[in-house]
């Protein structure tokens, strides 16, 4: 059991009451029956969060669509594991999805998640979405000083030059200046792709 799962299902157990269904979906190898759960009516999130993960580690796409709403949970821990088994599931639909989620301003306080796994993914849909993410971050007083600097530290590890004028803009943001000179160091220095 890898470390991401055993934190799922700690996490869950207390929401299941350690039910037989719960154990049922810990113990199964049948995928068959781990996508059923995805479209049974009435089934609870915690069992859902359990079928998609372990489907999209194993590489079944049929976990995307429940992984993707998970991505975008007000909860910030479903956010982590879907976003852990986004990035395993090798999905082309992934990095798009995450862009979208990424750069849709009225979400942007559950915004962190999906920048950083499109750090992670290194698509080419990365860098294009993170510059537009940061761009309204970097006006004064915004309250999302974590996901701008998600998008600062994704740019410089992608370290795309497309991203200097952004990050040259982030250095006026005494908040964001240092890990902008980093990811600038980095871009400079061709770290990245």
């Amino acid at each position: 059991m890898d470390e991401e799962f055993r934190s799922l299902v700690d996490r869950v157990r207390g929401e299941s009451g350690g039910s037989a269904a719960y154990e049922r979906l810990i113990a199964t190898v049948d995928q068959g029956e781990l996508a059923a759960v995805l479209i049974e009516p009435e089934r609870p999130l915690w069992a859902r969060e359990i079928a998609a993960f372990r489907l999209g580690v194993a590489g079944d796409r049929r976990a995307f669509e429940s992984l993707i709403l998970l991505l975008n949970h007000r909860d910030p821990e479903r956010c982590v594991t879907a976003a852990y088994a986004l990035a395993k599931l090798g999905d082309p639909r992934t990095a798009r999805a995450a862009a979208a989620l990424a750069t849709n301003e009225l979400r942007t306080a559950y915004a962190l998640h999906p920048v950083r796994l499109l750090t992670a993914l290194r698509a080419p849909e990365s860098v294009p979405a993170l510059i537009k993410t940061l761009r309204p971050l970097l006006s004064p007083h915004n309250p999302y000083g974590r996901v701008a600097t998600a998008c600062i530290e994704g740019l410089g590890e992608l370290g795309d030059k497309q991203a200097v004028e952004v990050l040259n803009e982030a250095l006026a943001h005494p908040r964001l200046a240092r890990s902008a000179a980093w990811a600038l160091r980095r871009i400079q220095a061709g770290r990245g792709r």
